[in-house]
């Protein structure tokens, strides 16, 4: 299956680059599905889909293929502990941004040119992992740290010069949809399906696009552009922008899912925990604008 995760977007654990979990007989935890074509860890013949898998075994009794304990494969502590590596690189270099480079009139114009900067290998880091084959850890790692420079910065501006303690509730609020997501997703009351993915796509591009061309007319023209990062329309936009992020969540956690089932290689791991991280930065953005927006308001 594919993301809309620009780093699982490329890469899904389908042969056929297609949607893994979408067959008509789903994979099970442990194991491919019996008479699933789509995974790229269970080769097979027209005789036997599991021929040429060395992970698959047939029951000499039933013919049905049994999956022995294996080793060397993605399962779900895994992708929680790099996960918790990535993630804790960016919150570690966002504190000592924000304490190291502060926003006060004397310094701002150096804080925010690193803070740029930052953002700028981040973004070049993360298009290299994206094109790489395999997942790097010294490239999501270093990914993770220039991106919480540039997080940090920005959350420290924002709290001195818009909001304070606009920070912790984004934060708060970035934990919150990824726990509901997470447990909507275990309740089956999101089901990432064909029709799912291909709505959250096309949602997701009208959204970038309109955020471009809004910062093309605010570059340009002054001001903020179409309106679209501030007031009423700002805070719609932020919802919408926070109800994208969630469903790029239950796009991932399906990626995982389908990884663990289909017995990917454990340096999947880092790339599922890659992919976490890119769409907790997005939700923690536009919760931290959202919440700018509407206390501004106040």
């Amino acid at each position: 299956m594919r993301s809309s995760n620009p780093v699982f977007s490329r890469r899904g654990f389908s042969r056929d680059n297609g949607y893994a979990g979408f067959n008509a007989q789903q994979p099970q935890a442990g194991g491919p599905a019996v008479g699933t074509q789509g995974s790229p860890y269970a080769q097979g013949t027209a005789t036997s889909p599991y021929a040429t898998n060395p992970y698959a075994q047939q029951d000499l009794q039933t013919g049905a293929p049994q999956a022995p304990a294996r080793t060397g494969v993605m399962t779900i502590d895994d992708v929680v502990a790099r996960t918790a590596m990535t993630l804790g690189t960016v919150v570690l270099t966002a504190v000592l941004a924000w304490v190291l480079l502060p926003v006060d009139p004397a310094n701002l114009g150096t804080s925010y040119g690193i803070a740029i900067g930052a953002a700028l290998v981040a973004l070049v880091l993360a298009l290299v992992q994206s094109f790489k084959r395999k997942p790097s850890p010294a490239l999501i790692l270093a990914y993770a740290a220039f991106e919480g420079v540039f997080l940090g910065v920005i959350s420290s501006a924002v709290s001195t010069y818009i909001a304070d303690g606009v920070v912790a509730q984004a934060v708060l609020g970035t934990m919150a949809v990824f726990g509901g997501v997470l447990i909507a997703y275990k309740m089956r009351w999101i089901r990432v399906t064909r029709r799912f993915y291909g709505f959250v796509m096309a949602a997701a591009m009208g959204f970038i696009l309109l955020m471009a061309v809004n910062l093309l007319f605010a570059v340009f023209g002054g001001g903020d552009g179409l309106g679209f990062r501030s007031g009423g329309l700002g805070i719609l936009f932020g919802v919408i922008g926070i109800i994208l992020g969630a469903c790029f969540l239950a796009l991932d956690f399906k990626q995982v899912e389908d990884g663990v089932a289909y017995g990917a290689p454990r340096e999947e791991s880092w790339l599922a925990a890659f992919g976490l991280t890119l769409t907790l930065v997005w939700i923690y953005l536009e919760m931290l604008r959202l919440f700018s927006i509407l206390q501004g308001d106040d």
